[in-house]
């Protein structure tokens, strides 16, 4: 792992002689080199990227395609501005970590409407680039955060030390927008939960004409401070963080009108708790979607910048919770309100109040809203996804073939990333109108392994399942260890028409296992109703589903041996895999758990309280969900491994389960990674290494030889 505070090291080419888990590792899961982040110019000529120069270089550059000609160009060159080491601000390094973004270079930018002008932090610092003549330089020699120009280029907002700042490109003038002062109160940064569990980056937008800004005020002084330290560097401070576990105080989120003639309007503050999302366009005008603690209700409010009052526009409500979907609320160019709301057990698509998906589509996304509006959505196949745009009152598919796509640009001038079991990496195409133009050179490295799959669907509930086995395997030639490689929780597919989905567990099967992947209720894309099954049991119905999908599987497929039965996850994998030996030892026989949920006390407050109620309320939802009081019940393998450095998932969950089975007597293994995140390690010799202990250790538990 590279040293807190800096970029990732540069690692060399990837050659056939690595290993496949270096050259996972290597590749970041074989997505290096494909391009993302597009950006269309409004003329439809010119089409912005990131993208990186090989399928093992971390460092991103800024690209420009010609929609004319198809011809390529670089407009930043990440190596020539920073031939080294990245140094990263703290509030960088915690925004990436939101993101879990883990490669480096120039790893976001923003535009002006015209995309005259590009603005981008790289190592801390922000630079701009003049998309006119392609002249790049340093605008800021400092710490920065999220810098962003104005609609019409004339200024770049930015956030250094928890303040708003601006300046002007003509005359470099550099002044703060907002500046409190302390170390609680933050000007124009997306708080935790915004980032982490709302899908928010952001934490100011630009109005239309480039003179104000709609900008987000976040306090964190009522919020329970957490300790992380560093046990393998006794002499590294202490890093102290604000974390909102379920049942305390959050962030206070408010709302102000900052103008560039140093104007203030405060928004009125309503009665809610989270801010959503915000949009400010031409349309009309800026649009907040908020909800209140319980998440029962999400409502649409437009804003008047003159004083701040707020109008209501629209409300849903449920008796579980509203679920939150990405790019809505919006106001289309002609000034048509846009969101996205569940009807009769489908998320559907609303435009000026009017239905434009039907029953049976739900609707995942809104991807961009213009004249008309660019979506993602799954039809009777939740493992696809597919794009769509408007067409006045109707909505067409843009994606032709089977696979998960990604959608971006417009709807008229469409970024088409496709994802395929056909292909391994991206198919990057750019559509005008639906039809093909140009294409984006993808540099991905190839996995060189093929999924030796097979796609079910399984049980009285239709479970949608894959089953790996050995390259090379013919049925009936011997009996398997069978490997289930769940995640199982919301908000997460695994079971998707992807051949880089299935790269890990084909790598698992090779090593002599039969590996389950199953999604079951409260999984993405096959309605409220089946999301909200979990609402309060999340552990009674995502294990229960796991042990349902392996019989199913496993009464087709007799080369499974039930008797040898293991299972593998991370985060709520991890709690899932715990989960699995503890309750159900007549089905499991070996778990690791790795960044295991074990105390959902100790989780934050939107996710947590979304599934299970607040704390007061719902104390016996929180028991029945924890795996604590589980502890003596263990009687099968468990190998718990947590990063130490984890700001999500904190480690005190695997440190308190550990220390209630050693207090029951229970024998297990724990697994300290000094120095890791949330995510999984990313250092090459760690992530292969890791990977095969849990391999070795799951196969002398099982007696596999």
């Amino acid at each position: 792992m590279a040293a807190p505070g800096r970029g990732l090291p540069e690692w060399g080419p990837v050659t056939d002689d690595l290993s496949f888990l270096r050259k996972q590792a290597r590749t970041q899961r074989f997505t290096l080199g494909a391009p993302k982040e597009f950006r269309v110019a409004p003329d439809g000529t010119r089409l912005l990227f990131l993208r990186a120069e090989s399928g093992a270089d971390r460092r991103n550059s800024l690209w420009s395609l010609d929609l004319r000609t198809g011809a390529e160009s670089k407009v930043v060159d990440a190596a020539e501005l920073l031939p080294g080491e990245e140094e990263l601000p703290p509030e960088e390094r915690a925004r990436r970590e939101r993101a879990r973004e883990t490669s480096g270079g120039v790893v976001s930018y923003a535009t002006d409407r015209d995309l005259t002008v590009a603005a981008f932090p790289l190592s801390g610092k922000l630079y701009t680039a003049d998309l006119r003549d392609g002249r790049v330089g340093l605008l800021v020699d400092g710490a920065v955060i999220d810098p962003r120009p104005n609609p019409t280029g004339t200024h770049v907002a930015y956030v250094a030390d928890r303040t708003l700042r601006v300046v002007e490109l003509a005359t470099g003038a550099d002044r703060a927008l907002a500046d409190e002062g302390g170390d609680d109160i933050a000007w124009g940064l997306a708080e935790f939960i915004a980032a982490e569990e709302l899908g928010r980056a952001r934490g100011y937008w630009w109005a239309p004409d480039g003179r104000s800004l709609l900008v987000e005020r976040s306090d964190r002084s009522g919020v329970p401070r957490w300790s992380i330290a560093d046990p393998a560097h006794p002499e590294a401070p202490v890093n102290t963080v604000a974390y909102p576990a379920a049942g305390t105080t959050n962030v206070a989120v408010s709302l102000s009108f900052l103008g560039l003639d140093g104007g203030r309007v405060d928004v009125r503050q309503g009665d809610w708790e989270y801010l959503v999302a915000v949009h400010w366009s031409a349309g009309g005008p800026p649009l907040i979607a908020v909800q209140p603690r319980d998440q029962r209700r999400l409502e649409i409010h437009a804003v008047d910048p003159a004083d701040g009052t707020t109008s209501l526009l629209h409300a849903d409500t449920d008796p579980d919770w509203v679920e939150i979907v990405r790019g809505v609320p919006a106001w289309t160019s002609d000034g048509r309100l846009v969101r996205v709301s569940a009807v009769d057990d489908t998320y559907r698509l609303f435009v000026d109040g009017e239905p434009v998906t039907g029953p049976g589509l739900q609707v995942r996304s809104v991807l961009d809203v213009g004249a008309e509006v660019l979506f993602s959505a799954s039809e009777d196949d939740p493992t696809q996804i597919h794009v769509y745009r408007t067409e006045g009152g109707s909505a067409r598919r843009l994606s032709t073939v089977d696979g998960v796509h990604v959608g971006s640009g417009t709807a008229e001038v469409t970024v088409l990333s496709s994802w395929s079991l056909r292909h391994s990496g991206p198919e990057v195409a750019v559509l005008r109108d639906g039809d093909p133009v140009a294409k984006v050179t993808s540099v991905t490295v190839d996995p060189g392994i093929e999924p030796n799959l097979t796609w079910l669907t399984v049980g009285e509930r239709g479970l949608r399942a894959a089953l790996l086995l050995p390259t090379g395997h013919r049925p009936g030639s011997g009996k398997l260890p069978v490997l289930l490689d769940p995640y199982g929780g919301p908000h997460a597919q695994r079971v998707l028409q992807s051949r880089n989905a299935f790269l890990t567990p084909q790598w698992l099967a090779d090593q002599g296992f039969a590996v389950l992947v199953a999604d079951g209720r409260g999984t993405p894309g096959r309605g409220p109703a089946w999301e909200k099954e979990i609402a309060g049991r999340l552990a009674e119905v995502t294990l229960a589903d796991q042990v349902e999908a392996l019989h199913a599987v496993a009464a087709e497929h007799p080369d499974l041996d039930l008797s040898r039965v293991a299972i593998r996850g991370w985060s709520y994998g991890g709690y899932l895999a715990a989960l699995a030996v503890l309750r159900r030892p007549d089905v499991f026989h070996a778990a690791v758990a790795g960044a295991p949920v074990t105390d959902w006390s100790l989780y934050d407050t939107h996710y947590t309280e979304r599934y299970l109620g607040h704390p007061a309320d719902a104390a016996g939802a929180y028991e029945r969900n924890s795996l604590l009081a589980d502890a003596p019940s263990l009687r099968r393998a468990l190998l718990l491994v947590h990063g130490l450095a984890d700001d999500n998932v904190f480690v005190a969950h695997a440190l308190r389960l550990s220390s209630a089975l050693l207090a029951a007597g229970r024998a297990h293994t724990f697994l300290p990674l000094a120095g890791a995140t949330h995510m999984t390690p990313q250092a090459e010799e760690v992530a292969e290494n890791l990977m095969r202990l849990q391999v070795d250790w799951i196969k002398r538990e099982l007696e596999v030889s």
